[in-house]
C-alpha cells in the first residue's frame, strides 16, 4: 500500500508498537509526526528511520495535557500543512487488585493515559483531518473495554471510555471523508514470545506486525467505508 506522503501522527512512538508502525509507514511513504516522552528515544528511532528531514517531525512532551497537545498540532501543522493520519498509542496498564484495594490514583493514572491522552488529540487533530476532507483515527484497545476481567478495574474502566470516545467520533465523521476505528489486542507481543515459545498463556497475543498489517488496510482508500468498527486482532487460541 502507497502512503506517499501521507502525514502520519503518532503518539507513543518509541514502544514497541510504535516503532514498528513508524518504520513501516516510513518505508511506504509517509511522511511522520513521532511524539514520546524521552528526547532521546525518539533521537534513536530517528536515528534507525534515516528520513530526510522534510519527512520527519519529532515532538518529545507529555501528551496527557491539552497544552503540549495543541502546541504539537500546531508544529505539525506549521511543518507539513495538515495531519491526515492519526495513530493513538498513548497507555499502560494496571491491575492485579480489586476495585476495593485500589487507590483512586490508578483509575486517575489510567484516564490520562487512555483518556485525557484520546481526547485532547481528537480535539487538537480532527479539524486538520476534516478541513483535507481525508484522514484516518486509529487507536490500539483490548477486549477488556467489553469483557473486563476482575482485579482490572482501572484499565478496563479507562479503555471502555477511550472506546466510547471513538465510536461517538466516527458518528460525528460520517460523510466527511474521514473514518475512526478500534483495533482490539489481548496483548502486544514485542518479543515475539508467542512465536518463539508457544503457550497456551500466548496464544491469544498479537504481534506489531499484525497489528500495523490491521492498519495499513484501515489507512488505505479501500477501507473507507470501515468507521466505527472494533476489529479483534485475538483468538488464535
Amino acid at each position: 500500500m502507497d502512503l506517499q506522503n501521507r502525514v502520519t501522527v503518532i503518539t507513543g512512538a518509541t514502544g514497541g508498537l510504535g516503532r514498528v508502525a513508524a518504520q513501516t509507514f516510513a518505508k511506504r511513504g509517509a511522511r511522520l509526526a513521532l511524539a514520546a516522552t524521552n528526547e532521546e528515544r525518539l533521537q534513536a528511532l530517528a536515528r534507525e528511520l534515516a528520513l530526510p528531514d522534510e519527512r520527519l517531525l519529532l515532538y518529545a512532551a507529555n501528551l496527557q495535557d491539552e497544552t503540549p497537545m495543541r502546541e504539537f498540532a500546531r508544529a505539525v501543522s506549521e511543518k507539513f500543512g495538515r495531519a491526515e493520519i492519526l495513530l493513538q498509542f498513548i497507555g499502560g496498564w494496571t491491575g492485579g487488585k480489586t476495585i476495593a484495594e485500589f487507590e483512586a490514583r490508578a483509575l486517575t493514572a489510567m484516564l490520562a493515559q487512555h483518556v485525557w491522552a484520546t481526547w485532547y488529540l481528537l480535539q487538537a487533530f480532527v479539524p486538520q483531518l476534516v478541513a483535507n476532507q481525508w484522514g484516518r483515527v486509529l487507536i490500539v484497545s483490548s477486549p477488556s473495554a467489553q469483557q473486563p476481567r476482575a482485579k482490572s478495574a482501572p484499565y478496563a474502566a479507562a479503555k471502555a471510555a477511550q472506546e466510547n470516545l471513538i465510536l461517538t467520533l466516527a458518528q460525528e465523521l460520517k460523510g466527511l471523508g474521514v473514518t475512526a476505528n478500534i483495533l482490539q489486542v489481548q496483548t502486544i507481543d514485542a518479543q515475539h514470545e508467542r512465536d518463539a515459545a508457544p503457550a497456551p498463556k500466548n496464544a491469544n497475543w498479537t504481534t506489531p506486525e499484525e497489528i500495523v498489517a490491521a492498519l495499513l488496510y484501515l489507512c488505505s482508500d479501500a477501507a473507507h467505508i470501515v468507521n466505527g468498527a472494533r476489529l479483534p486482532l485475538f483468538g488464535g487460541g
